[in-house]
């Protein structure tokens, strides 16, 4: 497991207060509302990749929600010219009982790829695994129930060591239990080459800079790329 910077760990213990409205920057409640349509032929059906998650998906502290690691991969997409379209669905402090709750309203409209975030507030408040892997597990099988062609993603998260080794470990191995179970693409660790780094986060330490969202974006994309169809033309 990658360890944390001290004043990560540190700050890191705030994220739930920030992210459930203690907010000096908030972005806008960007929910199932930002909808970035890439350029495609007109022979080409434009289908729907949707981000479901907490305030990393939202944007928090941006300035403009587009630069979220969501509208950063809508960027990419465009410039590819791929016939997807992103439909950023991140609402700051969700926990996955909150997105369990929410996910049939979203599950109104069409999608084709399903990109799952939730469980950072589940750690940094200490919920027990159990719960977490019962929530997730019920999102999912809403989706899957709802459209089983859709191509599920799962984004992994890490909590900090002074959570303690037990709960660390317990917390960090439900993605990759849920992952294997639904046969979902997983990004073993969102944050990756960002979380502890100070010049890529905002001054609460936890949430990342436009720079460092676009590492974030980048990290997804190493995955994402391989669920998308008329990629193997580009790549």
């Amino acid at each position: 497991m990658q360890k944390f910077k001290l004043s990560y760990i540190a700050l890191f213990a705030a994220f739930a207060l920030s992210a459930c409205g203690q907010k000096n920057k908030p972005a806008a409640d960007t929910s199932a509302k930002t909808d970035t349509t890439t350029k495609s032929d007109a022979s080409s059906t434009v289908k729907t990749i949707l981000f479901f998650g907490d305030s990393l998906t939202a944007g928090y502290g941006l300035d403009d929600p587009s630069e979220a690691f969501p509208g950063v991969i809508a960027k990419r997409l465009d410039s590819l010219k791929l016939p997807y379209k992103v439909v950023n669905a991140g609402v700051s402090g969700e926990t996955t009982a909150g997105g369990n709750s929410r996910i049939d309203w979203i599950l109104k409209q069409k999608i084709d790829v399903f990109i799952l975030e939730l469980g950072a507030n589940d750690g940094l408040r200490g919920i027990s695994p159990t719960e977490t892997t019962k929530n997730l597990q019920s999102i999912v099988d809403k989706v899957k129930a709802k459209y089983p062609n859709a191509k599920l993603v799962l984004l992994g998260m890490q909590v900090p060591p002074n959570m303690g080794p037990d709960y660390v470990n317990k917390f960090k191995a439900v993605f990759p239990a849920i992952a294997t179970k639904n046969k979902m693409a997983l990004v073993p660790f969102l944050l990756q080459g960002v979380g502890g780094h100070p010049d890529l986060n905002q001054p609460d330490g936890i949430h990342p800079t436009e720079k460092g969202a676009k590492i974030v974006a980048e990290n997804v994309w190493t995955v994402l790329k391989g669920e998308l169809d008329n990629t193997k033309a580009v790549y």
